[in-house]
């Protein structure tokens, strides 16, 4: 540790530390433009020039190495005079356009000038013009001639997003930032170079000139989408959500969220919304109350229950449902008798369950990881956030390697991150592929393994790397979960992390995919799982949240089998499955209504609603509760959703709620199958994991759903 001076306060730091960084931990402010805590250093603003005892000049905070006894001055006139000066530079060729900028009321250049700047400039020369650029349908670059060449997107594209889409050219006042040859930018990512951005030079399209930001209301929620649990601040203006920005949190999302969690919040107010309940008489929809929709729906349930029996009714969950809307509807299936309830809407197989299948680890822990090997997953599309913390790892040195699919890897950026060796493999291989890395650990160590392979040179690479380094884990990803084999997957991916001393766990798919097993809303003892139910059979199926022709492995054909139930009733946002459904009930997405979603390492996180519901959309939690008092069934008495959750069990570690660590478990008595060739699972692509992000019109133009929907209509 090294010991300095600043302000007259005395600070210890480890030695390799900035001045900077020396400054944060005293609590004393340094100007900046260019420094980012999660980016390198450019020092290239200059705007943090400080006082440093027996230094010739100004110092940058950012790029100046702390020594023993050394004493900065940060408010002093030399201090000052230089940040002034610096300032001055900034606005030389700066557009005197705040009263329309959308960055007016949090620029970092409006802040520090009214601290830093003249009253007047001395420079009178005409001031530089930029010309715009198109980059795509999220950011908007209109107004570059505002960019003061921080480069915090350039290395944000290059360090977290692992891709440098933008980049400087020319020298001088000629600089400028763009994307060198006119192409978009596409990463998954990229809407937090909008949030880094100190000046409005990039600014999200989406939102341009909706609202001003002091108009807005912020309000914290929990992103509904992969099983991350982006912490969110939403926006709102009106009753009405204008805007998606992150919400710090280190132990989760750090300060990033992806751009389906910033921009799917489109949908939320789009035509498709469903706005009142819907019953289908005649052929035809009409519009009805709440009362007339629940008592058709109860006694409809109850008249099937009397003829069919209750094994006749199901229901079929999404895991993108809260724990409480999950935990209902598990007792309303149940209290009519009926073990017919599951979330695995996108599985091949369905083993029985033997534990909550999760992370295996703390999500902080992928950023420390020395070892990394990734089953069946397109890791920079299908979780973002945590291939950003791999990414990072592997800036470190970490080898990370991968079994996939070629369209998973299908050229060198991929992953945008540096891989290992890759054992590319069809979804059907993949088992063989695995069995290939545990007879070579087991060549290696002088054990037999458990499946018959091939330890050839890829496998031998794979095996020698996990058998170094400290920190290592294999990791399963979606379409391992969806795997025709998923049980043996696991009991291979189980034992190369014993014999290798690795832990070993499931990415999982949805927002609430952990809290979905927590809470039992899949089959507990004879009851049908998802593909039986979607095969047909059914008289009456309850479809929470979900749409069976795009969410789940039956596809199109979930239609027709749906189709020939007496009653199905739909309860989602949308004006969803009208081609079936009998009865639809609108329920409240993320941001109208209360709950709370367990991630993939087991963290509940709870959020409020943030805008009244639209129309007469209801909870779901609340519709469910009501249907069972309709029906009569017993431990529907609930207040709140707080008094659902607070049933449930959880515990308090961490600062935090958490699944009960009992619970909690990737651990498998399955046997390794023998190899067999299997169909590929059902996985969506980035823009089509979920009701919300399919109807958001600007992911909907970006280059990954236009591949997407190519690759369907093929």
């Amino acid at each position: 540790m090294v010991e300095i001076q600043v302000d007259g306060k005395k600070v210890e730091i480890a030695e390799g530390s900035m001045v900077m960084h020396a400054a944060d931990k005293a609590g004393t402010y340094i100007p900046h433009f260019c420094y980012h805590k999660k980016l390198s250093i450019a020092a290239n603003c200059r705007m943090c020039l400080v006082d440093v005892e027996k230094a010739p000049k100004p110092m940058p905070a950012c790029a100046t190495p702390v020594t023993q006894g050394m004493i900065v001055h940060t408010k002093s006139d030399k201090a000052l005079k230089a940040q002034k000066s610096v300032m001055e530079f900034l606005l030389i060729n700066h557009p005197l356009d705040c009263p329309i900028c959308d960055q007016g009321g949090e620029c970092q250049l409006q802040d520090l000038a009214v601290g830093y700047g003249g009253s007047s400039s001395r420079y009178v020369e005409e001031k530089r013009v930029v010309f715009h650029k198109d980059v795509g349908p999220l950011i908007s670059m209109e107004e570059m001639s505002r960019c003061i060449h921080c480069t915090r997107c350039v290395r944000f594209g290059q360090e977290v997003a692992g891709i440098m889409e933008l980049g400087m050219i020319h020298r001088g006042e000629h600089s400028e930032i763009t994307t060198i040859t006119g192409e978009t930018v596409d990463s998954e990512l990229s809407g937090n170079m909008i949030d880094i951005c100190p000046v409005g030079a990039l600014t999200s399209k989406p939102f341009r000139y909706s609202a001003r930001t002091w108009e807005l209301s912020r309000r914290k929620s929990v992103s509904p989408h992969d099983s991350t649990g982006a912490n969110l601040i939403v926006q709102v203006k009106n009753h009405k959500v204008m805007r998606v920005v992150p919400l710090e949190n280190e132990a989760v999302n750090e300060c990033w969220i992806a751009d389906r969690d910033r921009f799917s919040y489109e949908s939320l107010n789009s035509d498709e919304r469903l706005t009142q309940p819907m019953l289908k008489q005649g052929g035809q929809w009409q519009t009805v109350d709440w009362q007339t929709a629940l008592e058709y729906v109860a006694n409809g349930l109850k008249q099937i229950k009397a003829d069919h029996g209750a094994s006749s009714i199901g229901l079929l969950a999404s895991p993108h449902s809260t724990l409480e809307e999950l935990s209902l509807a598990g007792a309303l299936v149940r209290g009519l008798g009926s073990d017919n309830i599951d979330h695995r809407l996108r599985h091949a197989e369905f083993a029985p369950a033997e534990g909550v299948r999760w992370l295996g680890m703390p999500i902080t822990a992928l950023s420390t990881l020395q070892r990394v090997l990734v089953v069946g997953s397109n890791l920079r599309k299908d979780h973002p956030l945590f291939a950003q913390r791999i990414r990072q790892a592997a800036r470190k040195g970490a080898k990370v390697h991968a079994i996939a699919s070629c369209s998973q890897l299908a050229d060198a950026d991929a992953w945008a991150m540096t891989l290992g060796a890759t054992l590319k493999a069809e979804a059907g291989d993949w088992l063989q592929a695995l069995a290939d890395v545990a007879t070579a650990i087991g060549a290696e160590k002088g054990v037999a393994a458990p499946a018959a392979g091939q330890a050839h040179e890829a496998a031998q690479t794979v095996a020698k790397s996990l058998l170094s380094g400290d920190r290592k884990a294999v990791l399963l990803g979606n379409a391992a979960a969806h795997h025709a084999q998923a049980a043996s997957l696991l009991a291979l991916a189980q034992w190369i992390a014993e014999q290798t001393g690795a832990s070993f766990g499931y990415l999982t798919e949805a927002a609430n995919t952990v809290g979905a097993q927590f809470v039992g809303a899949q089959p507990k003892a004879d009851g049908r799982n998802a593909a039986q139910m979607l095969a047909g059979g059914l008289k009456a199926v309850l479809l929470l949240n979900n749409e069976p022709e795009f969410d789940s492995a039956a596809g199109a054909s979930a239609a027709a089998a749906l189709d020939a139930a007496e009653m199905v009733v739909t309860l989602s946002p949308f004006k969803a499955n009208m081609a079936f459904s009998d009865v639809l009930l609108p329920i409240a997405p993320f941001t109208e209504t209360s709950g709370s979603f367990a991630n993939a390492e087991g963290r509940v996180q709870s959020f409020h609603a943030v805008v009244r519901p639209l129309g007469e959309t209801r909870p779901a939690w609340k519709v469910i509760r009501v249907l069972g008092n309709m029906l009569g069934l017993p431990g529907f008495a609930q207040e709140s959703s707080q008094d659902v959750l607070a049933s449930l069990g959880l515990v308090q570690a961490d600062g935090g709620t958490h699944v009960p660590a009992d619970r909690l478990s990737n651990a498998t008595r399955a046997a390794v199958a023998p190899v067999a060739a299997v169909a590929a699972p059902a996985v969506a692509s980035i823009y089509q994991l979920d009701s919300l992000v399919r109807r958001a019109t600007s992911l909907q133009l970006t280059a990954d759903a236009r591949q997407a929907q190519g690759a369907s209509a093929a």
